[in-house]
């Protein structure tokens, strides 16, 4: 079973891989991938395998399978909430590559940019309750992944892309294609530092500062989004001044206080969120979530409250579930508690009947 990015109709015509080699054609697309999306997101998304039903990772024996990613995530999250989406990356010339395009695509996201490497594989995780998450993702199809990606895509008319620090972790090709993407100004950027320590242990041991190398890359950016968490791990401090200070560069900052809530730092204001209280099913692809709900508010022209508590929202539906895209409240839920007054806000609880106490 395949599950995971999938949900509304397709943004995209269904797309079917032209040969072994260069990208995803879409009969009767525009000669530009991405060229009607407003969002475009940057990075690798694997196949992801979970035991089937809860157990301890050395009990499993039968496996079902979804897939993750951090930016396809953010994309599908931004379909959903009606932004027009497209989807950058590669994938291997396997059977979980199609997959992985497949369940991006359902969730209404452009995908005809995405690369088929015929040489590399696709990347893989597994990931099981109360155990770390396992990556298999070395020599990936997405590994190679370079300036050359951009090559006949059309930025033009995009108002935002959306970047991770994933990227910048999985190979010096990658690094070069987010330092130009962070270099075009004509739209909006996004970052979230998605600190990924193993990631970055052979860069580390070639006596390369991650944390410099991840703060020029977000200090680039036009909107950064961070844990307290990852921050305290690679910059030393989670005070959202301290990090304003870090980070002179981008006129929106928003620190995340896990399920406390979360600051945003806009232009000379500061302002305070906090999370709804929720039932967690697991915790995985929160952040993700968040970062699409605040974002789409933000091309939404929100204030700064309702951007946070939309980032909230659209977490609160993935905490409800195992898959990293969860499917969406609803809409007269959405609603409700975009507008409602402080008390009401901190009384509300989203739990896995739906029901708001």
């Amino acid at each position: 079973m395949v599950t995971g990015c999938v949900a509304s109709p397709p943004f995209a015509v269904n797309a079917e891989a032209t040969s072994s080699e260069g990208a995803l054609g879409t009969e009767g697309a525009s000669a530009s991938p991405a060229a009607h999306a407003e969002a475009l997101c940057v990075g690798e998304t694997m196949a992801v395998l979970m035991p089937a039903e809860p157990a301890p990772e050395h009990q499993v024996r039968t496996w079902t399978s979804t897939v993750g990613g951090a930016e396809s995530n953010v994309a599908c999250h931004l379909a959903r909430l009606g932004v027009p989406s497209a989807w950058l990356s590669a994938v291997g010339d396997d059977g979980f590559g199609r997959a992985v395009v497949d369940a991006v695509r359902a969730a209404g996201v452009d995908v005809s940019g995405v690369r088929v490497d015929p040489h590399r594989p696709t990347g893989l995780y597994v990931k099981t309750p109360g155990s770390p998450v396992r990556y298999y993702r070395r020599g990936s199809a997405a590994s190679a992944l370079g300036p050359e990606l951009l090559d006949g895509i059309d930025l033009a008319g995009l108002r935002l892309v959306h970047l991770t620090g994933i990227t910048a972790a999985l190979s010096a090709s990658c690094l070069r294609l987010l330092r130009l993407l962070l270099g075009r100004r004509r739209h909006l950027v996004s970052f979230d530092l998605n600190w990924r320590p193993a990631l970055w242990r052979d860069e580390a041991a070639a006596g390369l500062d991650p944390a410099e190398l991840l703060r020029e890359l977000a200090d680039a950016a036009d909107i950064v989004l961070v844990g307290e968490d990852e921050a305290g791990e690679v910059w030393g401090s989670a005070d959202p001044g301290a990090l304003r200070e870090l980070l002179p560069g981008p006129s929106t900052l928003v620190v995340k206080h896990g399920a406390e809530g979360a600051t945003l730092l806009d232009g000379g204001s500061r302002v305070y969120e906090p999370a709804l209280r929720v039932d967690v099913v697991e915790p995985v692809g929160a952040g993700d979530a968040f970062a699409a709900g605040f974002l789409a508010a933000t091309l939404a022209g929100d204030d700064a409250r309702r951007r946070l508590r939309a980032g909230h929202l659209q977490a609160a539906a993935t905490l409800l579930t195992r898959h990293d895209v969860g499917d969406p409240l609803p809409r007269a839920v959405v609603d409700r508690l975009l507008r409602c007054d402080e008390r009401a806000w901190a009384e509300a609880r989203i739990t896995t009947e739906g029901a708001i106490a």
